[in-house]
């Protein structure tokens, strides 16, 4: 056997053994951007990773072992999504909650996702929104219960067009 065909069968072989250990790394250069939901009584600032391209999205948060108090990740789509759209936790450690808002940043939906621990992306659930959406925020999970935050609360981006408690 010649030296190309064993290095062949080595690059083959490490290929295949490593496809169902492998790890995603976390994603650590995303624009963040400082936002705030609005209640009626109150304004919770967060800090926003902002996902919006298919590869960041498709990232998402896997391979993270924490997220800081008050820290999430916005998706942002160009079009309306499908009610059966949603999302799920491949590779991803930590539970989250995810809130899907209409084009307006107006809340329509929060979901509780937990992580999945399958080889394989086709055995984990998918969270479908159950309504169109424009984006979606995911938080550590209890952050909206916690917070106050639910349907029909609106988040604001621009964290300079947030009220301040004086």
């Amino acid at each position: 056997m010649t030296v190309f065909r064993w290095a062949s069968l080595a690059l083959a072989f490490a290929l295949v053994a490593g496809c169902g250990v492998s790890a995603t790394p976390a994603q650590t250069d995303l624009p963040v951007t400082n936002a705030c939901f609005l209640t009626d009584s109150n304004s919770v600032p967060v800090v926003l990773e902002v996902a919006s391209t298919s590869e960041q999205r498709q990232v998402g948060l896997m391979g993270r072992t924490e997220l800081p108090a008050n820290h999430g990740m916005l998706f942002q789509y160009e079009e309306a999504r499908e009610p059966e759209n949603g999302f799920w936790m491949y590779r991803t450690l930590i539970p989250l909650d995810i809130a899907f808002l209409d084009r307006e940043g107006t809340i329509r939906n929060i979901r509780a996702m937990v992580p999945c621990s399958a080889s394989q992306g086709t055995n984990c659930p998918i969270y479908p929104a159950g309504i169109p959406y424009w984006s979606a925020v995911e938080m550590n999970a209890g952050f909206y219960l916690a917070n106050g935050i639910d349907m029909g609360d609106r988040l604001v981006l621009n964290g300079d067009k947030c009220p301040t408690e004086d």
